[in-house]
């Protein structure tokens, strides 16, 4: 039986981080051939060890923020694939923690840069190739943070907001080529960027602090990367074939 991906080629950023990297095993698996791009060349080499794929995998050191980087992780994909179906953008960083006027615009530039530069470059340089095929799927990863607003996360709550935007505009004007682009919204999820929330509310006791997020949340848990990375498939595969500019939430009902 074939996977939901059969034959398509997709871009995975933040490909070695939680969410990331339990996209990239499901996208194999579902039969895609897969880019994974991150910044951390170790982790990349790690992956590669992990996935046992040579054939169907291909890994690309980038900062998301560098257009050199950005133009480079495309290229290498249409030179060793000839295609672009998927881009997940999904590569996103937290910044510090705390209070608004405690808040330096050095931290709201770093955060930009990475969540909404890195995010739009992946939108300008990918969607002109699936314009050209005249198909093609984007998931932007947003996050509740891109719907609410969070006490000490201004920059972060800023740049996911951002992406919300990004990715309605793309999505109303590439539509008639037949490209899809839609955001998703996860609540915390089990991963490290998570312990470093935990750590940037109160470092000295993280585990009130999960105790606190997690009772937060009407079914009472982090998601799983591997649940997240189950919409990024719905969002990539052909059965939304007629869904684009939507706003999905995995957030266990917290956002309701």
């Amino acid at each position: 039986m074939s996977g939901k991906l059969e034959g398509k080629i997709a871009i995975v950023t933040g490909g070695t981080g939680g969410i990331g990297k339990a996209t990239v095993e499901l996208f194999l698996k579902e039969g895609a051939k897969v880019a994974a791009v991150d910044i951390n060349e170790e982790k990349l080499k790690e992956l590669e060890k992990e996935v046992h794929s040579e054939d169907n995998l291909v890994t690309v050191q980038a900062d998301v923020s560098k257009e050199a980087d950005v133009k480079n992780y495309v290229n290498t994909v249409m030179d060793k694939f000839g295609r672009i179906d998927i881009l997940f953008n999904n590569a996103g960083i937290l910044g510090e923690v705390k209070p608004f006027l405690e808040q330096t615009i050095d931290n709201f530039d770093q955060v930009l840069s990475v969540n909404v530069r890195g995010s739009a470059l992946g939108l300008l340089n990918v969607l002109p190739v699936m314009a050209e095929q005249k198909s093609g799927s984007v998931i932007n990863t947003s996050s509740i943070s891109g719907l609410i607003a969070t006490n000490g996360f201004a920059p972060y709550d800023t740049s996911k907001h951002a992406v919300n935007g990004l990715t309605k505009n793309a999505a109303k004007d590439v539509a008639k080529y037949g490209v899809r682009v839609n955001s998703i919204h996860p609540s915390q999820v089990d991963t490290d960027m998570v312990k470093d929330v935990e750590s940037g509310i109160n470092a000295e006791d993280t585990e009130s602090v999960k105790s606190d997020l997690q009772a937060a949340i009407p079914m009472g848990r982090y998601a799983k990367p591997e649940e997240v990375a189950k919409l990024a498939l719905f969002l990539a595969s052909d059965d939304s074939e007629f869904i684009t500019g939507s706003q999905y939430r995995i957030d266990g009902g917290l956002v309701s």
